[in-house]
């Protein structure tokens, strides 16, 4: 076995750590699982070293032959550094997964439309035949998906910054780049060190490779052939318009079967149809298979229409760039619904957007006040001190025609356990209304 009688350190209890733990022990590895959090718990039949036991860790050189690091830990964080200090090789788990295993990879990264964009190339594959599973930063993670020994034709792994930082040989046959916007600056020092980490899912590309690039992004592709997409009239090589998806002027399609909204899904629409062309599909066999896919939950999410209002639950938009997508994306005046925790983001450049098409906003949780003195002086402003009372504000300052969205532009975690759960709060004040 490839790792017979080798000592691994796995570091984080999560659903990363744990695909890691099992995929280190399949192939003969010792396997310890360490984790700080309090409320961590035990993991299947794992030894593990919880609390306090795990920050009180002293690690000698020879203790360990290997550490693996889950995405959501800094190997700059003081629990990683005692394994490095020691002499323990680390490496992140996705790259050890990358390691033990050859089946071909979409490899799919930005700041805004991973997890859609992820899921419709899973979904795209599995229509024309082809196995596929969304994994990596969303859905399984990659570690998993290798233990499993299920074996698919096309892997669409989900890629973040915090992944791509660990990254060693990680390469896929097509890697593709969304969109950057300022987010996680509580984790970087800054905006150039977020976009490095990212850009590293070009760093070990080869001419055979192609990389899916956002038109106007002005990130490096590395030796990967280059193809670029745009839904707002930027000069690409895909192209949408009009109901219509276009390869250097030519139409290779009609949207009108698609059930996704919004330009910004076009994108990743056209994301997904330049994939499976670098698998050899063919663009009418695509549609086809992208006509059956459904639409998520909190990314553009149309709850209920009330009195002549949509309510929509965009709960997945956790930063200002995912926030200004939505605005961009819809048709009808709105009421917007932002705010939660305070990531340390400038919403000044916001408001722009605002102009013309949002009528009035609402806002919650710690960073409302600061909202508030942003958007002010510019048109009708709220507070709400639940997601109810919120809902029922936005309704009071809604017109016939309009449309009253949750798309928080930050992270939900000063009221929630995360994105879903806001959005399912969402759901339950509007479903309440009368």
């Amino acid at each position: 076995m490839k790792f017979a009688s080798q000592r691994f350190a796995i570091l984080g209890a999560g659903r990363s750590g744990l695909g890691a733990a099992r995929l280190a022990r399949l192939h003969g590895a010792e396997v310890t699982i360490f984790d700080e959090g309090d409320k961590a718990k035990p993991v299947e039949d794992f030894k593990c070293v919880l609390g306090r036991p795990a920050r009180d860790l002293v690690v000698k050189p020879g203790d360990f032959d290997l550490v693996v690091i889950s995405p959501g830990l800094d190997e700059h964080w003081p629990l990683p550094v005692k394994f490095t200090s020691a002499g323990v090789p680390l490496v992140g788990e996705t790259e050890f997964a990358f390691n033990l295993t050859d089946m071909p990879i979409a490899a799919i990264t930005g700041t805004n439309g991973k997890s859609t964009c992820t899921e419709l190339i899973a979904a795209l594959f599995n229509g024309c035949g082809m196995k596929s599973i969304p994994c990596g930063n969303h859905g399984m993670s990659l570690s998993e998906v290798v233990a499993s020994g299920v074996r698919y034709d096309v892997l669409a792994c989900e890629i973040s910054s915090f992944q791509l930082e660990t990254i060693r040989r990680f390469r896929a046959k097509a890697s593709l780049w969304l969109n950057f916007a300022p987010d996680h600056l509580d984790r970087y020092p800054g905006m150039a060190d977020y976009f490095a980490a990212k850009a590293r899912i070009f760093e070990n590309c080869t001419e055979g490779d192609v990389a899916i690039v956002r038109a106007g992004e002005s990130v490096s592709s590395g030796k990967a052939r280059r193809w670029t997409f745009s839904a707002y009239g930027a000069g690409a090589d895909y192209s949408y318009t009009n109901g219509r998806f276009y390869l250097e002027g030519r139409e290779i399609g009609s949207a009108a079967s698609l059930k996704v909204r919004g330009k910004h899904n076009m994108e990743n629409v056209l994301a997904a149809l330049m994939t499976g062309k670098v698998f050899g599909l063919e663009f009418d066999v695509m549609l086809k298979a992208l006509a059956a896919y459904e639409v998520p939950r909190h990314r553009c999410e149309l709850i209920r229409t009330l009195a002549d209002r949509e309510y929509i639950n965009d709960s997945k938009a956790t930063n200002l760039h995912a926030l200004e997508a939505c605005l961009r994306s819809q048709e009808r005046p709105i009421v917007l619904i932002a705010g939660g925790k305070d990531k340390q983001l400038d919403y000044t450049p916001l408001r722009a957007e605002l102009k013309g098409q949002v009528r009035a906003m609402v806002f919650i949780g710690e960073i409302a006040p600061q909202l508030e003195q942003t958007f002010g002086d510019l048109l009708p402003c709220r507070r709400g001190a639940d997601m109810a009372e919120a809902v029922s504000l936005a309704t009071r300052l809604s017109q016939p025609g309009d449309a009253i969205i949750l798309s928080p532009g930050t992270s939900s975690f000063d009221m929630y356990t995360g994105y879903a759960q806001r959005g399912d709060v969402f759901r339950d004040a509007v479903l309440s209304l009368n």
